[in-house]
């Protein structure tokens, strides 16, 4: 690259916010050279292009939030060509030392790529991945919800009267569910009644929650058959674990290694030796959501899987505990899962830019 050429680059760095986006514009030996504050809209991000564009060939825009606030922001950019890097929030000594707005935060994101800080790449470039996640989102929220009610129902039912407990009490909670959906209530006119009306409500609440987690989970099971089935194919692995699994995996180009999948998902062995003690504990880091999916994984084979059983058997008699086995266990798994992952072909989303 000559100097002319290298001397007409500019870096964007933006600080991106739910209704408004500041870009600041620095030159290639790190001079402020302009900046604009744009709408958080697409005539918005088509008015910062054509600012950036004018002054000179972007040679990357840095930014925070390119999986929130940014988000269709960056979706534009990289449908443009345009190379898009994603900046951490800057350290809390920074900002003691360099004040805080949001210019100076979007000024250090352009300075931070042209120091060369800020490499990573942005997630959701794959498509597939993308639909995967929003979807997970959504099943993840009615399940902690259909867990909250029935959580409720069974305080409700502590408090019954004495005859309704009993009769309750004992059930499982499907069997439970199903009871209390179909009670029939004529009035409101005891706490008896009040106490089985609001048990058939909530009862009625969990089976309509059940009809919206199998409609995702319909739309769910053909994303992942179709991205990972090698995936599938593996011991103990479903459509939730692999979903799980695949969304940690999205943005491979940061994993480098099977031991930095290790530490994504938390199961990368932490020394805790101490004298004549040798030992290694828990990691409470990383991706926890990934960490359960492998912990689901290991708790299937345990109880499905010979050579895991042996395994569990042949530690303890070395004279591990059962947790100290599992998250060995873990770490096995997340190897196996590391090359599986590493053999998926991206697929890269077709965006209309229009």
């Amino acid at each position: 690259m000559t100097g002319e050429s290298l001397a007409q680059q500019v870096v964007i760095g933006v600080d991106t916010h739910d209704l408004v986006h500041v870009a600041v514009a620095v030159d290639h030996l790190g001079r402020r050279c302009d900046d604009i504050s744009i709408p958080a809209s697409p005539a918005g991000y088509e008015r910062l292009v054509t600012w950036a564009l004018e002054h000179g060939s972007v040679a990357a825009v840095a930014m925070e939030g390119t999986g929130s606030y940014g988000s269709a922001l960056c979706t534009l950019l990289q449908a443009r060509g345009v190379r898009v890097v994603e900046v951490s929030r800057p350290s809390r000594q920074h900002r003691r030392n360099r004040g805080k707005s949001d210019l100076i935060d979007a000024e250090a994101a352009a300075r931070a790529f042209l120091g060369g800080e800020a490499t990573a790449q942005p997630r959701g470039g794959d498509a597939a991945i993308a639909m995967i996640r929003c979807l997970r989102v959504a099943r993840e929220a009615l399940v902690n919800q259909r867990t909250q009610t029935i959580n409720q129902l069974r305080a409700l039912i502590v408090t019954a009267p004495a005859e309704l407990r009993a009769s309750l009490a004992p059930l499982s909670a499907p069997r439970l569910i199903k009871r209390v959906a179909r009670f029939r209530i004529d009035g409101v006119v005891s706490p008896a009644d009040a106490t089985r009306f609001a048990l058939r409500q909530l009862g009625r609440h969990v089976r309509a929650i059940d009809v919206q987690i199998d409609e995702l989970n319909d739309r769910l099971t053909p994303l992942v058959s179709n991205r990972a089935p090698e995936l599938l194919a593996l011991h103990g692995v479903g459509v939730d674990v692999a979903g799980n699994l695949l969304v940690a995996w999205d943005n491979a180009e940061r994993i480098k290694s099977e031991a930095a999948f290790a530490a994504l998902c938390g199961v990368a062995p932490i020394p805790a030796s101490s004298g004549k003690t040798s030992r290694h504990r828990l990691s409470r880091g990383g991706d926890r959501s990934a960490n359960r999916a492998l912990w689901r994984i290991v708790l299937t084979r345990l109880r499905t899987d010979d050579r895991t059983r042996e395994y569990l058997v042949r530690r303890r008699a070395e004279g591990k505990s059962q947790r100290e086995v599992v998250r060995c266990l873990k770490r096995y798994v997340a190897r196996e899962v590391f090359h599986v992952l590493q053999r998926l072909t991206p697929v890269i989303p077709s965006l209309d830019t229009t």
